[in-house]
């Protein structure tokens, strides 16, 4: 699981460093493909600061349920049972 997570990762940097070195070449600045796409570095720090202030709350709401019925289910599987 955690071998296919970080090939993923892996690949994910590759290509994001071959775009990146095409995009440079022709002279792309993340600056400017910001300003085409109409946002500027403070309306994206915005959006950001909006999407955690949304999603932090959600997540620990979830997160008062996941756990402790995660942990009864750990608790109570049979001795020896793997997932794998």
């Amino acid at each position: 699981m955690l071998g296919r997570f970080s090939r993923t990762v892996v690949k994910v940097l590759v290509a994001s460093l071959i775009v990146g070195t095409i995009l440079a070449h022709f002279g792309l600045t993340p600056d400017e493909l910001m300003r085409t796409a109409g946002l500027s570095t403070e309306r994206l720090e915005e959006l950001a600061r909006a999407g955690f202030a949304w999603a932090l709350p959600n997540l620990l709401l979830g997160a008062l349920v996941i756990v402790p019925v995660w942990f009864l289910l750990y608790l109570f599987r049979p001795p020896g049972e793997s997932r794998d």
